[in-house]
């Protein structure tokens, strides 16, 4: 058995992250003290690998939960299940990409309008574009998702 600062030593997480995973039950502990320390064991171990191997691969931790349920019993679920989860995550990761790739031309577009000499900025091509807000980003799904969380976090700001 070991203390949380060991496991997160063993696993490369720290004791912040696992209680954090503790709290949306990803990770538990196999053991508490009488005086409240938590306790892991080797399986404990492996759990929280896998869920800080899923968090970099981008899964979220709902997609994490569902992932360890099935990992639990893999008889009672199928592969399909985790393909379904699998994909969806990689089209967030494609529509990030082509989000991505559309603010990358658009930066290249507005570095060639700007000549980058050491005058002064008084008529940088840059500063006239976002000023005029004449900036040219395809709209992408990721964009409007973005929007709408933005406007959502101006509207509770607001109320608040």
């Amino acid at each position: 058995m070991m203390k949380i600062s060991e496991l997160a030593a063993r696993t490369g997480l720290t004791s912040h992250t696992i209680r954090f995973y503790e709290k949306h039950g990803l990770i538990s502990a196999s053991e508490r003290s009488a005086a409240g320390y938590r306790y892991y064991n080797a399986a404990d171990v492996r759990r929280a690998e896998f869920v800080k191997t899923a968090r970099n691969m981008g899964f979220s931790l709902e997609d994490i939960g569902q992932l360890l349920s099935i990992r639990l019993d893999k008889q009672s679920h199928s592969c399909q299940e985790v393909t379904d989860i699998t994909r969806h995550k990689l089209d967030e990761v494609n529509d990030k990409l082509a989000e991505l790739q559309s603010m990358q031309r658009t930066l290249e577009r507005l570095l060639e309008s700007c000549c980058g000499g050491p005058e002064s900025a008084t008529h940088c091509s840059i500063i006239e574009a976002l000023d005029a807000g004449d900036v040219a980003v395809e709209e992408t799904a990721g964009n409007e998702t973005q929007d709408r969380q933005e406007s959502q976090e101006w509207q509770e700001w607001r109320v608040s």
